[in-house]
Order: structure tokens, then C-alpha cells, then sequence
């Protein structure tokens, strides 16, 4: 049901994504060839001139561009998860693309120049041409998967964050990985997944991958391993593709109900907790957002609940600096006023609301009829 469920919400939004896509032939130096690429931006690139988005490769483009597209279109329209730009690579032999040396398990002969073309042609132009931000994912399928990693084995790696659904493992690569995740010194985001129905031979090899790469002390890598029960080595992907998304971008969705209630129960430190966080989206996931409404809705509710009434002040600057022109700003520095009371400053702050745009339920009626109230009170 769950797998149904997820088809129908690609096919549902096919039509405003094939919208967005454009199909780019690039003449390799490293192949010595032409090779296409379908390029999908996402729907407010047009719109939003300054932003930057996420990069996402798909090796093996021709068969996962669909089901990634799909799935990201429908969760950044609830802004549950980033816009990404995807550009997605056409692989007519994905065997020659991906060949390496059976005994060294590194890549030899056209695996080495697809390694180059990927990290020295593809990645370079859609940073020249569009306005991609510093973090870049990479996602592959069995044989693709497998290669994928070998971006892992350089000393700086090219990616920030790995898809890896049911990899081909070249030698020792279910050694090398983890022990390369020891070495590296940056935030890297790994997923790997299996199913239960996976071809016999794979499915070994990454067993033995996952518990290595679950004995490596280092705090570096953020992982996520599935074994999908009553799946094969093609049934997993659509169900591999939004839980390795949501791994990867964990931390740019909203404060969920289990988030506030772990807030909730300190009793300071919630303005500082809401700037960490998107402070933490940009510098981990390379997105510059502005604070969500509801995120500020959700600390104002635990400063109300625990009574910590002096961070109202410190929210109005957050406010004021995320949304300069709206009303939210001078709620928050009004809602300090009137419970440290000063109650003559409250008055005043919220007859002051008048001045600017009203948002998010809060209106200049509620301000005013909020300015009455505590005269009437007085």
C-alpha cells in the first residue's frame, strides 16, 4: 500500500515537473563523446533570483530521475523537504561506465574516465551555470551504487551525501568505506539499503558493510541503513528514495511534535535552540532559509508553557530579522512587555503594530484589540 501510495503521488506531479526539465548534450574530454543529461530546476528557481539549491547527481538518470523528481516535488511543496536541483546522467552502457578492476576494486580504463567526467565536466558546469549551493548528493542503483563510492575514497570527497540502493560491491570495498568514513574530516550523510528479496550475492556484501560501517566510533558520517521486508533488488528503490531523502535532509524540516516535546521540557534556551537549528541547515545542507512561521509558533508555545517570558525579546529579534517588514516583531517584543509587566510598553508596542504588514494570523485588528484589552485591565 505504502509502495502504491508513493507512485501515485509521483505520477500526480509529473505534469508540473516535465515542465521543468531541459536535456543537455555535453561534449566530454574525458569520454571522448557526447553524453546527455537532463537537468529538472526546481519550481521557484526562476522566481527566487539569490537562491542557492542543493545539488543532486543520479547516475543510472534514464530510470531514476522519475521516482527522485517525484518525490522531491511533492515534499519541498510542503516544504518538508529542500528544493534540489537534479541533474541526472544517461548511461547507455552503465557496465562500461562503471568498470573496475575485479582484483584492485578501483576503476580502470572507461570507469576511470566516467570518475573524471562526473567530478571534473558534470559537476563544474551545473556549478558555472546555475546557482548551485555547496552541498552535493550522489545517488546510484546496484552496479552505479557501487561506483558512487568510490568518490568517498579521495582525500576531500566531491559529495556530501551517498544513495546507495543495493550496491554492486567491487573488492573490499565493504572494508574501505567504513574505514574511510575514520579518516574523513567533514559531515558526510550515507544511506544504504537492501530488502529482504535482493539478489543473494549483494545482499551478503552489504550486510557486511553495514556492520562495519556501525562499528566505526567517529562522529563525523550520519547513517542510515534499510533492509526492506518484502521487497526485491527493484521493488526497494521507491521505497529507498524518500527514506534516504529524509535521512539527508532530517534536519531541515519543521519542529516536528517529538522535537517540541524534548524542547518543551527545558526550561531555557528556546530562541538559541531555534537559531542553532537553521543555522544548522545551512551550514550542514548548504540551504539559507527563513524561519518558518510555525517554528516560531512552536517556541513562543514552550516560552508560554515554561513561563522563561524574557526570551519573547530576544524572539522579536529573530523575528525582525527574518520578516523586517511584518507585524511578527513587534508581537513577540509586545508579549515581553505585558509578562515582565510593563504593561504601559506593552500598550504602546502593540498600537505600534499599525505601522507594518500583517502575517501569519497575526493581524493589526488582534494588535489593536490586544492594546485595549490591557488598558481596559488597568
Amino acid at each position: 500500500m505504502k509502495k502504491i501510495t508513493l507512485l501515485l503521488l509521483i505520477f500526480a506531479f509529473c505534469n508540473t515537473y516535465a515542465q521543468q526539465l531541459t536535456t543537455e548534450e555535453i561534449t566530454s574530454e574525458a569520454l571522448n563523446e557526447n553524453r546527455l543529461v537532463t537537468i529538472k530546476l526546481p519550481s521557484s528557481y526562476e522566481r527566487s533570483k539569490d537562491k542557492k539549491y542543493p545539488l543532486l547527481v543520479l547516475l543510472d538518470g534514464d530510470y531514476l530521475l522519475d521516482p527522485f523528481a517525484g518525490v522531491l516535488s511533492y515534499t519541498s511543496y510542503w516544504d518538508d523537504l529542500p528544493e534540489v536541483i537534479i541533474v541526472a546522467i544517461s548511461q547507455p552502457d552503465r557496465d562500461m561506465d562503471c568498470e573496475w578492476e575485479s582484483e584492485s576494486g578501483l576503476p580502470q580504463e572507461k570507469g576511470e574516465k566516467f570518475f573524471d567526467f562526473i567530478g571534473r565536466e558534470v559537476v563544474p558546469m551545473m556549478e558555472k551555470k546555475y546557482r548551485v549551493s555547496p552541498f552535493k548528493i550522489i545517488a546510484g542503483h546496484d552496479v552505479t551504487a557501487g561506483f558512487a563510492n568510490f568518490f568517498l575514497y579521495k582525500d576531500d570527497p566531491l559529495f556530501n551525501a551517498y544513495i546507495m540502493m543495493s550496491p554492486v560491491l567491487p573488492a573490499e570495498m565493504e572494508t574501505r568505506v567504513p574505514a574511510r568514513f575514520k579518516a574523513i574530516d567533514k559531515p558526510i550523510f550515507y544511506y544504504l539499503a537492501t530488502a529482504d528479496g535482493d539478489v543473494g550475492r549483494l545482499k551478503n556484501k552489504i550486510k557486511v558493510m553495514d556492520e562495519n560501517i556501525k562499528a566505526v566510533t567517529e562522529t563525523k558520517f550520519r547513517y542510515l541503513f534499510d533492509e526492506f521486508i518484502g521487497e526485491s533488488h527493484y521493488s526497494l528503490v521507491p521505497n529507498a528514495i524518500p527514506s534516504a531523502l529524509y535521512h539527508i535532509f532530517s534536519s531541515y524540516q519543521p519542529i516536528t511534535s517529538d522535537e517540541f516535546q524534548k524542547l518543551a521540557a527545558q526550561t531555557s534556551g528556546y530562541v538559541q535552540y531555534l537559531e542553532d537549528k537553521y543555522d544548522m541547515i545551512e551550514r550542514d545542507l548548504g540551504v539559507k532559509m527563513t524561519v518558518r512561521l510555525n517554528d516560531f509558533k512552536a517556541i513562543e508555545a514552550a516560552i508560554m508553557k515554561n513561563g522563561a517570558f524574557g526570551e519573547f525579546r530576544d524572539l522579536a529579534n529573530v523575528a525582525r530579522k527574518n520578516y523586517p517588514k511584518t507585524i511578527i516583531g513587534e508581537y513577540y517584543e509586545a508579549l515581553f512587555y505585558e509578562h515582565t509587566g510593563n504593561i504601559k510598553k506593552a500598550i504602546k508596542v502593540y498600537n505600534n503594530s499599525f505601522n507594518f504588514e500583517e502575517i501569519g494570523g497575526i493581524t493589526k485588528d488582534y494588535m489593536l484589540e490586544k492594546a485595549e484589552s490591557l488598558k481596559s485591565e488597568m
